[in-house]
């Protein structure tokens, strides 16, 4: 481990959806490498913006359209580019309440239809939950009924309080909060898995390191802390 790297402590950006997971991951890093870095994690959409905005950081990890967004603005440097996990929407309901079955895309129709109140998150999985909605002629049938959840709130906390009965998120947002019961990804053709990558910006303070950052969270090494985490190998 070199005196240099022991002083680098890298900044790093995220979505909710990663924040568990960068934190285990960071640390690894820093034990493999000396590298000390920090992820700070909010809602998907502050995120991109802040960026956009150019606000300085070292990595950025969002679902890969935004990361795709974000190069062809020119805040990332499209050669550092990695796609370093994803990450299937799955449905939860409180601890304990009743379990509808979710099993065909029939079932799962009938289920959201019967719901009083739906909760989603913002961001990518939000728009495709909606999208589904539409697709299925049901849109107008929700109105009323449908809580986003604001950025930086996990869907979780709708279910864990009762504000919603039946929540719609990433899997690894949702395995992170207690008093749930997760009753699985969508089925069939309704499936949303969203693929998260990794960027460095053009005006990181440490660019080799931080692709060395990048290159660690894409290895083969992280799957099983990913799989810890709700989350899958890209």
């Amino acid at each position: 481990m070199s005196e240099k790297a022991e002083t680098v402590a890298l900044a790093g950006i995220s979505s909710m959806a990663t924040r568990e997971v960068l934190a285990d991951l960071a640390q690894a890093f820093h034990a493999k490498s000396g590298i000390a870095a920090r992820f700070e994690s909010v809602g998907g959409v502050d995120a991109a913006k802040r960026v956009a905005a150019g606000e300085a950081f070292d990595v950025v990890v969002l679902a890969a359209d935004a990361i795709d967004k974000l190069v062809a603005a020119g805040p990332l440097d499209a050669a550092s580019r990695r796609d370093v996990a994803r990450s299937d929407v799955v449905v939860a309901v409180k601890a304990g309440d009743p379990r509808p079955d979710i099993g065909t895309p029939t079932a799962l129709k009938t289920a959201i239809l019967a719901a009083e109140r739906i909760g989603y998150s913002t961001g990518p999985s939000g728009t495709a939950l909606l999208k589904l909605f539409e697709r299925w002629g049901i849109a107008g049938d929700l109105a009323g009924r449908l809580i986003q959840a604001p950025p930086g709130v996990p869907v979780g906390a709708l279910l864990a309080r009762g504000d919603v009965a039946l929540g719609f998120q990433q899997n690894s947002e949702l395995v992170a909060v207690a008093g749930l019961d997760i009753l699985g990804a969508l089925p069939g053709d309704t499936a949303i898995v969203t693929v998260f990558s990794a960027a460095r910006c053009k005006t990181a303070r440490n660019p080799t390191e931080a692709q060395a950052l990048i290159d660690f969270l894409s290895s083969a090494e992280t799957a099983g802390a990913k799989r810890r985490r709700g989350m899958l190998p890209p």
